[in-house]
């Protein structure tokens, strides 16, 4: 999320809302939600290593501004695990990686000219994130996402 506090880039007619989530506050909640799903095992386990949730919304986000984007994540690090494209909608799975141990999970959705990105800490494994993706391939979370 550094990239979008650059004094410096000029972001255009851009429109930020940042939201810290305190887990403290947050976990219960989703807890609650998943223990609703059927095979929840893989997104409590999951949950359960999260240290803290970052979300940005960018309203009016320029192409330019996205590929400057990619290009600071790419020189932070930043991998590609996944795209998923559906309709007009774009989203993207990056990790920040060493060794077997991925440090931070960035979710991009794209959609027009909206984006919204959630940055997730915690220690996870590799074998972590395939879980979710399998879960969510096979049906899973369609309730908890929709919400």
């Amino acid at each position: 999320m550094a990239f979008f506090d650059n004094p410096y880039y000029d972001y255009k007619d851009a429109k930020f809302t940042s939201v810290n989530v305190p887990m403290w506050i947050a976990k219960p909640f989703i807890k609650k939600a998943v223990m609703e799903e059927e095979n929840s095992e893989v997104l409590l386990a999951l949950i359960k290593k999260i240290s803290d949730v970052k979300v940005l919304t960018i309203q009016n986000g320029e192409q330019n501004m996205l590929a400057d984007f990619s290009s600071y994540l790419a020189k932070n690090n930043f991998q590609d695990w996944m795209t998923v494209k559906k309709d007009s909608e774009t989203i993207n799975f990056q990790a920040k990686q060493n060794g077997d141990v991925i440090r931070k999970l960035l979710i991009t959705v794209k959609a027009g000219n909206e984006i919204v990105y959630v940055d997730i800490s915690g220690k996870f494994s590799p074998e972590d994130i395939s879980g979710i993706i399998n879960y969510t391939e096979k049906g899973g979370s369609k309730k908890f996402v929709s919400h």
